[in-house]
C-alpha cells in the first residue's frame, strides 16, 4: 500500500528540516566557533595580568611560569591516557619543539627581562605591533591576502593601544639605559610572530588539543632549569590563598583554555586576521584592573578601547 501524499509531504520536510540544521550547523562550525575561539582567548589572556599580578606577590616568576605549565601538561597526558597520545612524525616534531620554544619559551623570557628594564606603557605599545607583523609575515609565507582596509584597522587599533595605555598619563620615551629592555621587548615581538605562524601551519594538519598540550609540555621542559635554579629562593610558607587560586585561574583557563581556544581559531581563520584579536587584550586587563584590583580607567582610556574594537573590525573586514 502506498504512503498518502500527506505522509510523504511529512517525510520529505523532515529530511529537508535535517538537511538545513546540517548547514546551518556547519555554518556556525566554520564562521562562528572560531571566532567566539578567539574571543575567549583575549578575555582569558586579559584576565591573567590580573592574576598574574597576584600570584606573583608570594611566587616568583621563573617559578610560576614552570607550574604554569607543567600542571597544564599534566592535565593534558592525563587526557591523552584516555584519548590516545599524539603522533607525528619527525618533521612536525621539529615544528612543534620550535614552535614551544619560541612561545612560551623565548617570549616569556624577552618579555619579563625586558619589563624590567623599560617602562610598562612602552611594552604594551611595542608588544601590540605584533599584529602588523603577523600581517606582513602572513602575506609573504601563507599567501594570505590583505587589502588596505585591513592595514588601516592595525593602525586604528595601535592608535587605540597607544591611548588606552598611556590615558592621561605622561609617557617618557628615554631610550638611554632602557634601550636593552625596547630591544628585548622587540625579541619578543619576533618570537610571537613567528610562534603565530607556525601555529597556523601546524593547524592544518594537527590538532588544537594535540598542539596545545604538546607546547606545555616542552615548556614545561623548557623552564625546568630555570625552576631548579630558583628553587631555593621560593618562600612556600608564605603562600596565600589568592596566589593559589590565580595559580588555578592561570593553569586552567590562561594556559589550557587559552591557548587551545586559540590553536583552534588559527586552524579555521586566517593568521593575519587572527592576531589583530590580540589587541583586546589590554582593553579586557584595564576593565578588569578596574573591577578587581579598583584602578581608575579614565574616559580617554574607554576611547582608546573602543578605537582598539573598531580596528579588529575593519582589519577583519574582507572585500
Amino acid at each position: 500500500m502506498k504512503p498518502s501524499s500527506c505522509e510523504a509531504w511529512r517525510r520529505d520536510r523532515e529530511i529537508a528540516v535535517k538537511q538545513y540544521e546540517a548547514v546551518v550547523n556547519q555554518e556556525v562550525q566554520s564562521r562562528v566557533l572560531p571566532y567566539l575561539a578567539i574571543f575567549a582567548a583575549v578575555v582569558f589572556w586579559g584576565l591573567s595580568f590580573v592574576a598574574s599580578k597576584i600570584a606573583l606577590e608570594t611566587i616568583p616568576i621563573l617559578t610560576l611560569i614552570f607550574i604554569r605549565f607543567g600542571l597544564a601538561a599534566l592535565l593534558f597526558t592525563a587526557i591523552w591516557t584516555r584519548t590516545g597520545f599524539p603522533r607525528l612524525c619527525k618533521k612536525d616534531w621539529i615544528k612543534i619543539s620550535l614552535l614551544s620554544f619560541f612561545e612560551p619559551g623565548l617570549y616569556f623570557l624577552f618579555e619579563t627581562t625586558g619589563l624590567s628594564m623599560t617602562s610598562a606603557p612602552k611594552v604594551s605599545l611595542i608588544i601590540a605591533t605584533i599584529p602588523v607583523f603577523v600581517l606582513i609575515l602572513a602575506v609573504i609565507f601563507l599567501k594570505e591576502k590583505a587589502s588596505m582596509l585591513n592595514f588601516a584597522g592595525v593602525a586604528v587599533s595601535l592608535v587605540g593601544i597607544g591611548i588606552l595605555v598611556g590615558g592621561e598619563r605622561q609617557i617618557h620615551w628615554a631610550f638611554s639605559g632602557e634601550m636593552m629592555g625596547d630591544i628585548l621587548i622587540f625579541g619578543a615581538v619576533i618570537a610571537a610572530t613567528i610562534y603565530i605562524i607556525m601555529a597556523r601551519d601546524l593547524g592544518l594538519t594537527h590538532s588544537a588539543l594535540t598542539i596545545t598540550g604538546l607546547q606545555s609540555v616542552f615548556a614545561t621542559i623548557l623552564y625546568l632549569p630555570a625552576f631548579i635554579w630558583e628553587y631555593p629562593k621560593v618562600q612556600w610558607q608564605a603562600l596565600t590563598t589568592g596566589s593559589l587560586w590565580a595559580l588555578v585561574y592561570l593553569v586552567i583557563f590562561a594556559t589550557c583554555a587559552a591557548f587551545f581556544c586559540w590553536n583552534y581559531s588559527l586552524t579555521k581563520i586566517r593568521a593575519s586576521s587572527a592576531s589583530v584579536f590580540l589587541n583586546g587584550i589590554p582593553v579586557v586587563t584595564a576593565i578588569a584592573a578596574w573591577v578587581l584590583l579598583k584602578e581608575s580607567l579614565t574616559p580617554v582610556q574607554m576611547g582608546g578601547g573602543g578605537l582598539v574594537l573598531m580596528g579588529v573590525y575593519l582589519a577583519n573586514l574582507r572585500r
